[in-house]
């Protein structure tokens, strides 16, 4: 429970990059990065250094105030900028979502193909905005419709809160599509959550969607491997508490953590799985992709070099926009066309 509870604080977004160590003290940048990641990072450190004492004194609504004010609305209207979308409210059987397609519209051959996306933020931030952020970018590339949703976290909610949200979208949609047409993605906590629903699916003996993307995040086991003392040399690493969602959980339970319940693996969908050198959570994915692998599943990895977690939080980076193609492709792929 110690190294769950550790992992999960750290992995709000809040605190992920506002750490006060890595602001002051930067760890110098890999020679294989590109300049426009070194540059962003800079300008992320001096647009957030005036915010330290909010984001780690504030109560929870000010935290997530400062954090869609100061971090997430600036790369949101860069992403609306650079990738251009229609967006609307759309509520499905009383949960919240926002709804993201291109500008240009929707490719014909994708209509009848439909990505569910979940936010990061430590199963505390992001709502919303963090939605918006993750969203944009991938609906415009890949030509797809991305429905975001708007997940209940803590410490107003508990686990399985946010499965149950996600699982009542799903079957909504499975009115409409078929389970080879929808896919699911997520970053960070999003990550985690892309996994808990497929093994909340498999529980509820629904359908397994046609493929998923588990992006700066494992299948579970968070706070743990090697990359969480790698990620304190760069300054990359978390801060330690509690997550008030997954408080009291049980970390073997297979609908919290999968990673460790081959059966369960076996059963996935064609994966995704993204991180990065620097980022913290490289270890859980690096074996969440080892195990699919050993499970049968078609699983594939990405790691980008010399970047931190959520990297393509800025949506302009060279690295950022290469992502953005591999989740088209990814999906592409892997979700049936028309029906």
């Amino acid at each position: 429970m110690k190294k769950w509870a550790m992992f999960f604080s750290g992995m709000a977004l809040a605190s992920v990059v506002f750490l006060a160590e890595p602001l002051w003290s930067p760890a110098p940048a890999s020679v294989l990065v590109s300049a426009e990641a070194v540059a962003a990072a800079e300008a992320m450190r001096r647009q957030m250094s005036s915010q330290i004492v909010a984001l780690t004194t504030g109560d929870i609504a000010a935290r997530r105030a400062t954090l869609d004010q100061y971090y997430y609305q600036p790369r949101i209207d860069r992403a609306r900028r650079l990738y251009p979308v229609d967006e609307r409210v759309l509520e499905i059987d009383g949960v919240y979502t926002e709804v993201f397609e291109p500008a240009a519209g929707v490719p014909a051959k994708n209509v009848d193909r439909v990505l569910i996306h979940l936010h990061g933020g430590a199963f505390s931030f992001g709502a919303r905005t963090g939605g918006r952020l993750e969203s944009i970018p991938v609906a415009h590339v890949a030509g797809m419709r991305v429905i975001s949703v708007d997940y209940r976290q803590g410490p107003e909610h508990r686990f399985p809160a946010a499965s149950e949200d996600v699982a009542t979208v799903y079957r909504h949609l499975l009115q409409s599509y078929s389970p080879q047409q929808i896919g699911i993605f997520g970053c960070s906590a999003g990550g985690l959550l892309t996994a808990q629903v497929v093994a909340w699916f498999d529980a509820q003996n629904l359908p397994q969607p046609g493929a998923i993307g588990i992006f700066c995040a494992g299948a579970g086991r968070f706070g743990v491997g090697d990359s969480l003392p790698i990620s304190r040399l760069f300054g990359s690493d978390m801060p330690l508490g509690d997550i008030a969602y997954l408080r009291d959980v049980d970390i073997s339970d297979a609908l919290v953590s999968p990673l460790d319940h081959a059966a369960l693996l076996a059963r996935f969908p064609p994966t995704l799985v993204v991180s990065s050198t620097r980022d913290f959570a490289l270890s859980p994915a690096l074996a969440t992709h080892q195990r699919l692998v050993a499970a049968g599943v078609e699983a594939e990895l990405h790691v980008y070099e010399g970047l931190d977690h959520f990297f393509f939080a800025d949506t302009e980076l060279p690295e950022s926009r290469h992502l953005f193609n591999v989740i088209a492709d990814f999906f592409d792929r892997f979700l049936s066309p028309l029906a």
